[in-house]
């Protein structure tokens, strides 16, 4: 198990008392836990711990940075900040109000497995989560070493680098230096969509929380962008945005034709040998269809880190940020595009069992709605 400093430990636990229910929840799934989940909790918490013991007031590291480049972005983060709040009735609290610097790519690495003949992916269950279909590290070596541990065990297995994810409203969750130097358009859409987490969280539905925060980071964006209009810098803003929707549409493109083909594949009377053939046939079809899109983007290589280990487990990675995200933006359409209104009806989906939930927002995607997007590779 990782140790924290004693030191340390006493700081933050004065800063925690806030959220002293959440801790306490922690600690009686550690107390109720085997040895391994102990060890995977215990990570989990320590490096949340170090986040918070770490962070400064924004204001603070503005004024005290000799990076020009560092202290703009960081007076652009709390002009966005306000307008999540303002404009888009997301939470007006001190999360994305501090920084921390972590000397890292990535604030967590995410697990995925699924079954070597199958789309359904491995779900884990928490205290407080629920089932995801996840398992986060703070460690990119102990996600490596689970990722092996399911490899050994015939699973497909993608590890994928998080530059930020929500607590739910349960701490502040500060901006990181993982994503501070995004673009701004990227950096407004992160922002709104880890703030959406806190509006709207049902246990056991991952599909459902990240595809409800894409839609509110597509609604945000579109209306940060409008605002934006005759300031420096606008006009590139708006480039920017168009040129990674138009990115992302295609990458999710990809992957919804990938996976309709191995979902028809998996389904048929076809002997495993057979399915394996059809399943190394359809990722090479996948990477060479990549190759000749991603030539018609000037060969940008924004996905190519998640094309660098193709299997069922990364299609499974992708679908979870972008399957329902039709319906969410027919369903703000359909409140006439008042976020609160919109914000209600979520609310009232989430309140119901899965099935009726599914099938609500099935109904409500039936009518014509934009075009889905995908999550770039490495969002919460």
């Amino acid at each position: 198990m990782r140790s924290v400093n004693s030191a340390s430990t006493r700081i933050v636990a004065i800063r925690l008392a806030p959220w002293r229910h959440a801790i306490a929840a922690l600690v009686c799934a550690l107390g109720l836990a085997g040895c391994s989940a102990i060890e995977f909790y215990w990570q989990g918490f320590a490096g949340q711990l170090d986040l918070l013991a770490r962070a400064r007031p924004i204001p603070e590291i503005a004024d005290a940075t000799a990076d020009a480049t560092l202290k703009a972005k960081l007076e652009r983060v709390q002009t966005m900040r306000a307008f999540a709040s303002r404009e888009l009735a997301l939470p007006d609290n001190r999360s994305y109000t501090r920084y921390v610097d972590l000397g890292r790519p990535f604030v967590v690495w995410n697990v995925f497995a699924t079954p070597e003949l199958s789309l359904t992916a491995r779900q884990w269950c928490f205290p407080v989560a629920g089932c995801v279909a996840y398992r986060g590290y703070f460690s990119e070596a102990d996600a490596r070493t689970e990722a092996a541990e399911l490899t050994a065990g015939g699973f497909d297995v993608h590890v994928g680098g998080v530059p930020a994810y929500s607590t739910l409203g349960y701490f502040d969750d500060p901006v990181l230096s993982t994503f501070i130097q995004y673009r701004d358009a990227d950096l407004a859409r992160l922002i709104f969509h880890e703030l959406a987490h806190q509006i709207v969280y049902v246990k056991d539905d991952t599909a459902f929380n990240e595809s409800f925060a894409v839609a509110v980071e597509q609604a945000g964006l579109t209306r940060w962008l409008a605002a934006q209009a005759g300031r420096p810098g606008a006009e590139q803003f708006a480039t920017d945005a168009a040129r990674m929707k138009r990115l992302r549409a295609d990458f999710q493109r990809l992957v919804r034709t990938t996976r309709d083909r191995l979902a028809a594949l998996y389904a048929s009377d076809a002997s495993d040998l057979e399915k394996r053939a059809g399943k190394v046939a359809a990722f090479v079809a996948m990477q060479s269809e990549y190759e000749r899109v991603k030539a018609g983007w000037g060969g940008a290589p924004v996905f190519d880190r998640w094309f660098a280990d193709l299997n069922n487990a990364s299609i499974v990675s992708a679908g979870l940020y972008a399957d329902r995200v039709p319906q969410f933006a027919a369903l703000l359409a359909a409140e006439g595009g008042d976020l609160p209104r919109f914000y209600g009806r979520v609310k009232e989906l989430a309140a119901m069992p899965k099935l009726e939930r599914d099938a609500a927002l099935a109904a409500v995607g039936r009518a014509p709605a934009s075009e889905p997007v995908a999550a770039g590779p490495g969002q919460d």
